[in-house]
Parts: C-alpha cells; sequence; structure tokens
C-alpha cells in the first residue's frame, strides 16, 4: 500500500441498541479472515477511561501526563488527553497501516454509512436512504430505496460489498 492511497472509512450506524457492535464484530472478523488489516474506531459521546483506576497507566495520566503509552510485546496501548474530539483523518493517521478503517457510532462523520435497524429496537432508520451505502435489518416494511439491503445475518454478503466497492484494488496494488 502507497503513502497517496487513501484509506476507507466505513461507519456502522444506528439507534442504541440495534445491533452495531454485533455487526462491527462480524464485519471485523470477515474481512480479517479475507486476508485485510481491518482498523476500527468505537465513538463516545461522553468522557470514557479504558485505564484501570489504580494501575500504573492510570496512575500517570492521573499524575498529568499528556499522552500515555502501555508496551507490551504483542500490543501497545495510548490515551492521550485531548482538546476536541478527533476527527476521522486523526483516527486514521493513529490507526497506521490498515486496509480499512471501520467506524461505529459516526452518525454524520465520514461519507459512507451502514445502518443497522432491528426492528424490536425501531421502525425508522436515523439516516435517510440517500446518505446510505447499505442497510443491515430485520425489518422488511423499511423504505431503503435503491440501498443494497442485507440481513442481520448476511455478513457474509457485506463483507463482499464493501469488499468489492473498496477493498479489491487495494489488494491487485499489493
Amino acid at each position: 500500500m502507497s503513502d497517496s492511497t487513501v484509506i476507507p472509512v466505513v461507519s456502522i450506524v444506528g439507534k442504541s441498541d440495534s445491533g452495531k457492535t454485533t455487526c462491527m464484530e462480524r464485519l471485523i472478523r470477515a474481512l480479517a479472515d479475507r486476508g485485510y488489516r481491518v482498523g476500527s474506531v468505537k465513538h463516545h459521546v461522553h468522557d470514557f477511561d479504558i485505564d484501570v483506576p489504580g494501575k500504573d497507566s492510570w496512575r500517570h495520566a492521573k499524575a498529568g501526563a499528556a499522552v500515555t503509552l502501555v508496551s507490551s510485546p504483542s500490543k501497545l496501548g495510548m490515551v492521550r488527553c485531548m482538546d476536541h474530539e478527533a476527527s476521522l483523518g486523526e483516527l486514521l493517521e493513529l490507526a497506521g497501516d490498515v486496509d480499512v478503517l471501520l467506524t461505529e457510532g459516526y452518525r454524520r462523520a465520514g461519507e459512507v454509512r451502514i445502518e443497522v435497524s432491528r426492528r424490536a429496537r425501531s421502525t425508522e432508520l436515523v439516516c435517510s436512504p440517500s446518505e446510505l451505502f447499505a442497510i443491515v435489518t430485520d425489518n422488511t416494511e423499511i423504505d431503503t430505496g435503491d440501498v443494497p439491503v442485507f440481513d442481520l445475518d448476511d455478513v457474509e454478503g457485506l463483507a463482499a460489498l464493501v469488499e468489492s466497492a473498496f477493498l479489491d484494488s487495494r489488494r491487485d496494488g499489493d
């Protein structure tokens, strides 16, 4: 992959408890099984803490470190204090060498959105069909326009759509 290659960003959106995380998990696994390096970002509207209170990295941050890194032979973690919400461009830079970045919860950021909608949660979409790349749902009564629709369990079909739209050319360039 060359530095000039634009990494595609695909955002999984939907109402809370609609199945976004399950869809993300399945799509990550399906794309990874196809040989792609997948990055993921979970958007939180509120503050969050991934450090465990009392652990060394938490103590470093509480002491005033602007950036705290935790490194092991198999993982690298970073907590950075921010004065603004990171843009998708900044997150792409942090993601590093990935073929695709999947995001969860970015309803308005990014241009490629896949909405997950479960009938038990809602009968309405959060985005208009014109804003969507695909819809994952168990509700056949939703007006989806010309947007491709996948069943909640059809992750292979969804992965194939993402692959053909954004990743085939990346593989050909390797």
